[in-house]
C-alpha cells in the first residue's frame, strides 16, 4: 500500500469503529435508561427501531450527497452528526427526547458506510479491494469492544448519560479525516462529466432492480444472523442447555475475534477466487456451522463453537462493500452501499424478535433450523445475481 492508501484505510476503519461504538452504547445503557426514566421495556425497545429508521433515512440522504459533492466531505459530516447527537443524550430527560436524539444519531451513522466504502473502492485496485473493505468492517468490531469497555468503566461510576458524552469525541476525528484526504480521481472525473446521482439508477432496468433487491436480501440475512448471534446466544445457552457463561466479556471477545478473523480470511479468499465462489463457500458453511450451537455442552465448547460460527456468518460482512461498490457506477456508488446496507439492517434487525418468538413457542432446534435455512436462501439468491459471476470484468 502507498502512504495515502494506508491513511484511507485507517481513517475509514476508525470512522466505522467510532460509529459502531456509538450505536453499541445503547445495548449497554438500555437497562439503566429503563431504570432512570421509568419506561417500559417496549418503550425502550423502540429506541433501536427508531435508530434503524434514522439509519435508513440517513443512508439515502447522505448517500446521494456523497455521490454529488464528495466522499471525504460527507464522511466528515456524518461523523459530526452522530457525535453531536450522542452529546445531546446528556440532556435527554424523557423517552421522547431519546427517540429524537437516537434518530439523529442513526441518520449520521447510516450515512457513513457508503461514503467510506466508496472512498476505499476508488482508492484500491480490484485485486486488493475485498481485503481493504474487510479491514474497514473489522473496525466496527473493534468499536463494539471499546463500547463494552467504556460502558463497564463509566456507567457504574458516572451514570449512563456520561457514556454518551464520551461519544462526542469522534468529532475531533474529523480534523484527521480532512487533513490529507482528497476526493478520488474517478469521482472528480464523474463530477466533471456532469452526471447527477439519482435513486432511480438502482432500479434502471430489470437486471439492476433484481441486483439491488437480491443484494438487499443477502444483507438482510447477514444482519439477521449477526443480531441473532450477538443478542441471543448467551441467553440460549443458559436457558436451553443450563450453562453458566462466566464472564460475558470473554464470550463477546472470543466471538468478535472469530468474526474478525473470518472477515480477514474472506477478504483474501474473495480477492483470489472472486465473490461467487467465496460467498458460496461461506454461506454453505454458515448454514452448517450454526448446528454447533446445539452440540455445545460446556463453557469451553460454547466459546469455541460461537467463535467458529462467528467466523463464517460474519466473515462475509466486509465483502459486501467490495461487491456493491464494484457493481454500481461511480455516480450512484455511495447511495447503493447505503440503501442496500441500511435497508438490510432495518429488516434484519427484527431477527431478535423472531428468535424470541421461536424460543418462547418452539425450541432451540427450531431457531437453529431457521438460521440454517436463511443462509441457504441467501445462497440461492446470490446464484441468480449475474454481477457475482462478472465481478472481475466490471
Amino acid at each position: 500500500m502507498s502512504k495515502y492508501q494506508r491513511k484511507v484505510l485507517v481513517s475509514t476503519a476508525a470512522g466505522i469503529g467510532l460509529e459502531n461504538m456509538d450505536i453499541m452504547f445503547l445495548a449497554f445503557s438500555l437497562s439503566s435508561i429503563i431504570s432512570s426514566l421509568q419506561v417500559t421495556s417496549a418503550q425502550a425497545g423502540f429506541i433501536s427501531t427508531i435508530t434503524n429508521l434514522g439509519m435508513l433515512a440517513g443512508g439515502i440522504f447522505f448517500g446521494l450527497l456523497a455521490d454529488k459533492i464528495g466522499r471525504v466531505k460527507v464522511f466528515s459530516y456524518t461523523v459530526i452528526t452522530f457525535s453531536i447527537a450522542s452529546l445531546l443524550m446528556f440532556f435527554a430527560s424523557n423517552i421522547y427526547l431519546i427517540y429524537l436524539f437516537r434518530f439523529i444519531a442513526g441518520v449520521g451513522a447510516g450515512g457513513e458506510y457508503g461514503a467510506c466504502m466508496s472512498l476505499v473502492s476508488e482508492t484500491f485496485s480490484k485485486k486488493n479491494l475485498a481485503r481493504a473493505t474487510s479491514v474497514v468492517a473489522i473496525g466496527g468490531q473493534v468499536g463494539a469492544i471499546v463500547a463494552a469497555i467504556l460502558a463497564s468503566l463509566i456507567i457504574p461510576v458516572l451514570g449512563w448519560k456520561m457514556l454518551y458524552v464520551i461519544g462526542v469525541l469522534p468529532i475531533f476525528f474529523v480534523l484527521f479525516i480532512r487533513r490529507g484526504l482528497e476526493e478520488p480521481e474517478s469521482f472528480k472525473e464523474r463530477q466533471e462529466s456532469g452526471e447527477k446521482p439519482k435513486l432511480s439508477l438502482l432500479f434502471k432496468d430489470v437486471q439492476t432492480t433484481w441486483q439491488t433487491v437480491g443484494l438487499t436480501l443477502m444483507v438482510t440475512v447477514q444482519i439477521a444472523g449477526y443480531f441473532g448471534l450477538m443478542n441471543w446466544l448467551p441467553s440460549i445457552m443458559q436457558k436451553q442447555l443450563g450453562l453458566s457463561v462466566s464472564g460475558s466479556s470473554l464470550w463477546m471477545i472470543s466471538t468478535i475475534f472469530g468474526m474478525s478473523l473470518g472477515m480477514l480470511t474472506f477478504g483474501t479468499v474473495m480477492d483470489k477466487l472472486g465473490p461467487k465462489l467465496s460467498f458460496g463457500l461461506f454461506l454453505i458453511f454458515s448454514s452448517l456451522s450454526v448446528y454447533l450451537i446445539v452440540l455445545a455442552k460446556g463453557q469451553w465448547s460454547l466459546l469455541l463453537s460461537t467463535m467458529l460460527v462467528g467466523y463464517f456468518i460474519n466473515g462475509m460482512y466486509g465483502g459486501y462493500g467490495a461487491i456493491i461498490s464494484s457493481l454500481y457506477p461511480t455516480e450512484i456508488r455511495a447511495t447503493a452501499n447505503n440503501v442496500i446496507m441500511n435497508l438490510g439492517r432495518a429488516i434484519g434487525g427484527f431477527s431478535s424478535v423472531v428468535i424470541g418468538f421461536l424460543m418462547d413457542n418452539y425450541s432451540l432446534t427450531a431457531v437453529v433450523v431457521c438460521l440454517s435455512a436463511i443462509y441457504l436462501v441467501s445462497l440461492c439468491v446470490m446464484l441468480t445475481i449475474p454481477g457475482f459471476k462478472l465481478y472481475k470484468e466490471n
